[in-house]
This record gives C-alpha cells, sequence and structure tokens, in this order.
C-alpha cells in the first residue's frame, strides 16, 4: 500500500475517527437567541435538556419581551422590595404566580401563555352593605376562595356589593368578573364536596344587576339572573380599555339586587377578577 492510503482506526499516528457534535457543542448566545423567539412554557422545557440549555435560558433579553410593560409597577405593589433585583427570568417566574397585595387582600400575576396581566380582589377589599351585621353577613374561611375566605349572604332585602381600584395597567381590553356562588360552601366530607342550600331564595324573582365605570366615561352594565345552584359562576360585568400604560386606571364596579319586595339569600361573594379579554374568553366562557 502506498504512503496515501488512509489512516485505520486506532492507528496512532492518524487523525482517528471523526466525532458527532452535540448539542453541548452548540455555543450558549446561539441557544439563548432560539429560545428568545419561544413561549415561556416551550423555554422550559428547553432548559432541561443539559446545562448548556439551562444556562442560556436565565439570560435577561429572553424575559423583558416577556414581561408586561408595567412590571415595575407590579414589583413596587409586593412585600418583597428585593425582588426588582433579580434576573429577569426569576422575576417572570415570580410574577407568573398569584402575588398578595394591599394587606393580602388583593393578588396579581400574569397569564403565562399570553403574558396579560391579572388581579383577584377579595370579598374582605369590597364594600358590602350590611357586612358587619352577623344577621345578614359573615365571613366563612373555606379552601375553595384564593383568598382562603368568603362573605356569606345569609338573608337581605337590600343587596349591594361595591369595589374601587386605582392600577397602573398596560395598554388593552380587560374583563371584570364576579365570582359567586348560590348555597353555602362547607367543608369536604369524606372527600366529597359539601354546599348547604338551606338559604337559597329571592334570585329567581329578579335580576341582579352588574355594572363598572371608569374615570374616562367608559361604561357598561349587564343584568342576569344568578343560577347555577353549588357552583362557583364568573358573571361578566363587562369590558374597559387602556390607552395610557403612564396613567392608573380607576374603575368602579358594583353588583346589586335592591328590589325591596322580596328578600335574598344564601349567596356565596369570593372575589372580582380583572383579566386581559382574551384571557377572560378562554377562562369563563367556555
Amino acid at each position: 500500500m502506498g504512503s496515501s492510503a488512509s489512516s485505520l482506526p486506532g492507528d496512532p499516528n492518524g487523525p482517528g475517527p471523526l466525532t458527532r457534535p452535540k448539542l453541548e457543542d452548540i455555543p450558549e448566545s446561539c441557544i439563548a437567541l432560539v429560545l428568545s423567539h419561544l413561549d415561556p412554557p416551550e423555554i422550559a422545557k428547553l432548559a432541561r435538556l443539559n446545562r448548556a440549555f439551562r444556562a442560556a435560558s436565565s439570560a435577561d433579553f429572553i424575559w423583558v419581551p416577556k414581561l408586561p410593560s408595567n412590571y415595575p409597577y407590579i414589583l413596587s405593589q409586593l412585600s418583597d422590595q428585593g425582588l426588582g433585583d433579580k434576573g429577569k427570568k426569576d422575576i417572570y417566574a415570580r410574577l407568573s404566580r398569584p402575588n398578595p397585595f394591599d394587606g393580602g387582600t388583593k393578588e396579581v400575576w400574569i397569564d403565562k401563555r399570553t403574558g396579560g396581566v391579572c388581579l383577584a380582589i377579595s370579598s374582605k377589599a369590597l364594600g358590602i352593605t350590611g357586612i358587619d351585621d352577623r344577621r345578614y353577613w359573615n365571613h366563612i374561611p373555606t379552601n375553595e376562595s384564593r383568598f382562603q375566605t368568603i362573605a356569606y349572604l345569609q338573608q337581605i332585602w337590600w343587596l349591594q356589593v361595591d369595589g374601587d381600584l386605582d392600577f397602573l395597567f398596560p395598554t388593552g381590553t380587560y374583563s371584570l368578573f364576579f365570582r359567586l356562588q348560590l348555597g353555602k360552601v362547607g367543608k369536604r366530607l369524606l372527600g366529597r364536596r359539601v354546599c348547604n342550600y338551606e338559604n337559597v331564595q329571592g334570585w329567581d324573582l329578579k335580576p341582579a344587576q352588574f355594572q363598572l365605570t371608569t374615570q374616562h366615561g367608559q361604561h357598561a352594565v349587564s343584568r342576569c339572573m344568578l343560577g347555577n345552584l353549588g357552583n362557583w359562576v364568573h358573571y361578566h360585568v363587562g369590558d374597559f380599555v387602556v390607552e395610557d400604560l403612564n396613567e392608573k386606571t380607576n374603575v368602579k364596579f358594583s353588583l346589586t339586587q335592591i328590589d325591596c319586595t322580596h328578600t335574598k339569600g344564601g349567596l356565596c361573594v369570593d372575589c372580582v377578577v380583572i383579566c386581559p379579554s382574551s384571557v377572560g374568553k378562554d377562562m369563563f366562557f367556555l
């Protein structure tokens, strides 16, 4: 054989067999660039592939566009003031789960799919006529509420529940809902959900009225009979539009049934939910 013959595998003088490239060989900056075009759930899956993908997934430039424009304001409302010093991935992870603020009476989070800002307002942050009179209302602890407590109406002639919120929302269209249930929540019995319908009355005679207004004159009114006994229902009050991301939006909202020809009772008031309308359709209009 001539001197130009190919080297055999194992020949110490030859170049040896070629190695195939591996995922670990991709530069971290290239991985990060690819990840920046994916949604957060997809990034989380790829970050579990190996150390290179996990490290690349922490790059700030990936997460900045996925955070809402008002995220510094949201951070300023939370009790953990050191969160702003963390990386953008850690901030996103924290904001993608419910974060209590305003004494624990409100929660804010971002929708993982859209990055939209969502809010929940506890019944304890609402103005409820007669709430301090135990003949009419009681606060009941329950794990069926994100706030671990709901307001329960035993019986009343005049139902009025008011709310008032000032918040810096990103631009967009938002929907507002009341989360209500007919029937008193109870503790689970042998793993089964228990609901007491003893005081449920008056809701089939006249519709309840929901309404909202903003400081710029936006107004929405809806009326409906409360129903679906024993199940939590998100009642859509209406929508409002935020056009200026630098101005706080003031939203006033209410639930009323003030026809005093009959009593009403057996109603659970959990919270008010505000979220981008696209998220609201997916969550509550199924």
